[in-house]
């Protein structure tokens, strides 16, 4: 079995089966004409039961064979233009080959003594991002494994940074339409039911910051605490940016601590047409940006960023095997220092290959695209009489609902809806997703391939309608 550990004696069988694997997956991609095959749940499962890990194939080709039949045929491509749905991204050749050196070399970007290199490519990245940002010469951070470990990482240091005996008197303030990481990180740290304030939003999906600052004043008469608010650059659902600049403002005012959850807005700082959309977040006290939604990374690849460095010790322990506390005084990187996990991959070279090959223009070009593209979808929406769309896009996200002219019922219409997607993706034709709006079924186009088109965009639309058409049919005809 020595004979499969990658070393200096099996460099040529590395080189020989990643190579075919590289084949097996290069040929899928350039022969997949649809997002997904529509298989079903009861299809797959037996398929991928019936196999004996206990009994392995021994050659690398049949194993890549079987994969065929329980993963790649059926897999969900995010390259294809049609694939609409969530917060996944087509990604980028250098990254790609940075994720195939990272997981060969497998550093731990724990400490320095694992990764070398590694840890400062890591701490440069971070560096970059920051300026990009605008947080000052005092900014850290450090790669995480995605947006919600971001959010959880800079609840903590803001609940540190409260400097309360008493957690029951901690209050979050975040966007009604913010990400549910919010509720889940004050639950971990702690926090009572009561602890995250929900503030509206206005018909722009952004929050309203005369509600903000009216829950602020009442969290200080009631003798509370305001640990944080957490204003979105890019919800998840609609991608609205929250008014940073006013919100910054009332933050300063009530000694809040400004948490910006910029996991999908991110893109806007490479942006070489729309970075003044989140103008303000250079205010903010942390950070949090997801590479792999917006800079086209692979996943995952996601940091948080702080603009005071000596608040990342509150994540800090001091382990007499790993990183002791006289490796400060000696100036030994330990990233390990700044974060919540211990053994962490070398994620941050995807972003370094990416852009040492394409440059930061280059991914702010490909955002402006999508960007542009879904505002190009919204001009078809609004003009078209099957469809109610529910704002005009601040990213790349359409939140939309098929009205069918016959039908009046609006829970006959959620249902319509709903069969809508659901034949959809059974059929393989597209991926889309679909959200709650007043309590009433939408659907919702995430637009991050820049290869997709407004006529891919016209085809789904017509596709939908057409389901929800058959179905109203099919429902009128079971009435009678």
């Amino acid at each position: 079995m020595r004979s499969h550990l990658l070393n200096d004696l099996t460099a040529e069988q590395y080189r020989s089966s990643v190579t075919e694997g590289v084949e097996r997956v290069a040929a899928k991609l350039a022969t997949t004409d649809r997002p997904f095959t529509g298989v079903t749940v009861d299809t797959l499962a037996p398929r991928i039961a019936a196999i004996d890990l206990d009994r392995p194939l021994g050659d690398t080709s049949a194993v890549l064979d079987e994969l065929e039949d329980v993963y790649l045929r059926d897999a969900v491509y995010f390259h294809h233009p049609r694939y609409l749905a969530h917060l996944n991204c087509p990604v980028v050749i250098p990254a790609v080959l940075g994720e195939a050196v990272l997981s060969a070399v497998n550093s731990s970007l724990d400490t320095w003594d694992q990764s070398a290199g590694g840890t400062l490519i890591e701490r440069r990245l971070i560096d970059w991002t920051a300026a990009r940002i605008g947080l000052g010469e005092n900014a850290d951070g450090v790669f995480t494994s995605g947006g919600t470990q971001s959010n959880l990482q800079a609840l903590l240091l803001a609940r540190e940074e409260a400097k309360s005996n008493s957690l029951a008197g901690l209050r979050i303030f975040a966007s009604e339409v913010g990400h549910f990481s919010v509720q889940k990180s004050a639950k971990l740290l702690g926090l009572g039911q009561d602890a995250v304030v929900p503030i509206p939003v206005g018909h722009d999906k952004r929050m309203q910051t005369v509600a903000l600052a009216h829950e602020l004043e009442r969290c200080r008469k009631d003798g509370l605490i305001p640990m944080a608010v957490v204003a979105t650059a890019g919800t998840t659902d609609f991608g609205s940016i929250d008014p940073l600049p006013e919100i910054a403002e009332l933050c300063a005012q009530y000694g809040a601590w400004l948490h910006v959850d910029a996991a999908y807005g991110c893109g806007l700082l490479a942006s070489l047409k729309y970075r003044d959309r989140i103008d303000g977040i250079e205010r903010a006290d942390s950070v949090t940006v997801d590479y792999h939604k917006s800079f086209f990374q692979p996943v995952s690849s996601s940091a948080v960023l702080v603009r005071d460095a000596s608040t990342l010790r509150h994540a800090t322990y001091h382990a007499e095997y790993l990183n002791p506390r006289r490796m400060v005084t000696e100036r030994i990187p330990n990233q390990v220092d700044k974060s919540l996990q211990t053994t962490r991959r070398f994620d941050a070279l995807k972003l370094w290959m990416t852009l040492r090959v394409m440059g930061a223009d280059g991914i702010g070009e490909l955002f402006d695209q999508v960007c542009d593209l879904a505002s190009g979808g919204w001009r078809l929406l609004a003009a078209d009489p099957r469809f109610d769309v529910v704002v005009q896009p601040t990213l790349s996200t359409l939140v939309f609902r098929c009205i069918p002219a016959a039908v009046t019922d609006p829970a006959e219409i959620d249902r319509a809806n709903l069969h809508a997607r659901k034949a959809l993706f059974a059929s393989g034709d597209a991926v889309v997703a679909g959200t709650k709006v007043g309590g009433r079924h939408y659907l919702k186009f995430t637009l991050l391939n820049p290869e997709t088109t407004t006529d891919d965009i016209a085809a789904v639309l017509d596709l939908i309608a057409g389901h929800a058409e058959q179905y109203l049919g099919e429902s009128l005809d079971r009435a009678s």
